[in-house]
């Protein structure tokens, strides 16, 4: 099952847990959706990124998709042409929704030709095309999307030696070789590379990772005891994946989680965040699927 699939499946079950407000982030979601058809980033713009967390939203609850104005929207874009490798990234996820992972041969064919121009010198992929090493974000956003695509994913042995440059002695992964500090979303997208393409699991990782909890939430690296919901939502996840039992922290989780929802149907990214968005509200879904099953 592909990485986006995966998440979906967890996102489905947030409404055990929201019970009838799930109404209310769907309607949240919508409300988001601008004339042009994309759905709108902090300050009211269509963004590709955000449109990505919009769809995987409402799809998680069930919603019917508003698959022709999507489309439009989608089509401005064409084959990716000048898209940097995030969002060309969420587009090829908003075509696999939007045509149900059946995204026109040739378009696919395209796409992922674009993607290769940030494959790196090590055969990773890299947010910057030409370069000598890939990062893991990178190497993550480029298999979720030849697995959007329907498409086998190549050279994945020489991807994984290219993140394991990046393993900190800790046990925790940083994205880049510049900056050797471990962060819980990089160790959690090694996690899941390493999970999907090889079946590994790296004990070192899940107690660095366990050493991030605290006050029901996980914090984003050593030193850092304030929780925040990027890093909370993708640490269930990654930790669920590699069959930890999560069953200790269900009710402080729970906790965490609710106090970042918001009455009008969004969930905030930390307690010092007063916005509201349609990524932090696919987190807020994804961490509350995990903790539904505990």
């Amino acid at each position: 099952m592909s990485l986006n699939l995966e998440m979906l499946q967890v996102v489905r079950l947030a409404p055990r847990v929201l019970g009838d407000s799930s109404e209310l982030v769907a309607t949240f979601l919508r409300e988001l959706q601008n004339a042009d058809g994309g759905f709108s980033d902090r300050v009211g713009s269509s963004d590709l990124y955000y449109t990505s967390f919009a769809i995987g939203g409402l799809m998680g609850l069930q919603e019917t998709l508003p698959a022709e104005s999507l489309k439009k929207y989608l089509a401005s874009f064409g084959d990716g042409d000048g898209l940097d490798l995030v969002h060309l990234s969420c587009l090829a996820r908003c075509l696999s929704a939007v045509y149900d992972r059946k995204v026109p041969e040739n378009l696919a064919a395209m796409l992922l030709a674009r993607l290769e121009n940030f494959r790196a010198g090590d055969a990773g992929f890299s947010p910057e095309p030409g370069s000598d090493q890939g990062t893991v974000y990178g190497s993550f956003l480029a298999l979720g999307m030849y697995q959007d695509l329907c498409r086998s994913f190549p050279h994945s042995d020489a991807v994984l030696d290219s993140i394991r440059r990046f393993r900190c002695t800790d046990g925790s992964y940083a994205n880049e070789s510049a900056l050797p500090i471990g962060l819980t979303p990089p160790t959690c997208a090694a996690a899941m590379l390493f999970r999907h393409l090889d079946g590994s699991v790296d004990e070192g990782m899940i107690a660095w990772l366990w050493q991030r909890y605290k006050a029901g939430g996980f914090c984003v690296m050593e030193g850092i005891d304030v929780p925040d919901l990027l890093s909370t939502a993708t640490a269930l996840h990654a930790l669920s994946g590699m069959r930890v039992d999560l069953t200790p922290i269900a009710e402080s989780g729970l906790d965490f989680v609710d106090s970042l929802w918001n009455a009008k149907g969004g969930f905030h990214g930390g307690w010092e965040d007063d916005d509201l968005d349609c990524e932090y509200t696919y987190y807020g879904l994804l961490a509350l699927g995990h903790l539904s099953l505990l």
